[in-house]
């Protein structure tokens, strides 16, 4: 009998040998580790469906507001003019004759009259004009002419001097020319000259069907 037999224990529960059993129970690595991947994934989901609660109480209303902005645009396109561009036929113009050459004042008058421009005065140019403009012309109209009516005349006349002046009533406009000139602009350069100016007016609204 061994020494490692307990007294008054033998024959089937007999020990042999010299050392003692491990008493151990044996590992469970398979059972641990999935215990940690599910208790990630629980962590996980709740993690998420707290942030989705944070996003309904806080940052929801914002996104959808900024969706709705981009998705469906109510403004009108940027644009470089900020007025319309009036039609040559709402547009009266004086013509004035500031050389010594006659009869230069109707002949200028009735191509505008032809090219759709109301006419005005025709006729000599005032003291302070007569035979003292050395250019092509002068394009005279009242401060709110600026960007309006002004630059639809100069069409007619690209290399004419523009001038406003801030005392003067009404919105026609004064075509002064000068010892310069020979001629209008040809009709065809006036007319994609205009066109290029009409181009450039606010565009309209965007559709916002189906926002």
């Amino acid at each position: 009998m061994s020494m490692l037999t307990p007294p008054g224990m033998g024959g089937q529960y007999r020990i042999t040998g010299d050392k003692y059993p491990r008493m151990r129970p044996p590992r469970r690595r398979g059972r641990l580790a999935a215990l940690v991947v599910a208790c990630a994934a629980v962590l996980g989901v709740l993690a998420w469906g707290t942030l989705q609660l944070i996003d309904v109480f806080t940052g929801g209303d914002k996104a959808s507001a900024a969706a709705t902005a981009t998705d469906c645009p109510t403004g009108a396109s940027p644009s470089p003019r900020a007025t319309a561009v009036p039609a040559p036929g709402t547009i009266t113009v004086n013509v004035l004759n500031a050389t010594p050459r006659s009869g230069l004042a109707k002949q200028t008058a009735d191509e505008l009259k032809k090219r759709g421009f109301r006419i005005g005065d025709v006729g000599n140019a005032p003291k302070e004009f007569d035979k003292k403009v050395k250019g092509i012309g002068i394009l005279l109209g009242p401060a709110s002419s600026l960007d309006t009516s002004l630059p639809v005349l100069a069409t007619q006349l690209s290399s004419a001097e523009r001038r406003t002046d801030r005392a003067r009533k009404g919105d026609e406009l004064d075509l002064v020319i000068g010892t310069g000139f020979k001629e209008l602009t040809k009709k065809a350069d006036a007319d994609r000259a205009l066109a290029a100016l009409t181009r450039s007016e606010p565009t309209p609204a965007a559709s916002t069907k189906g926002c």
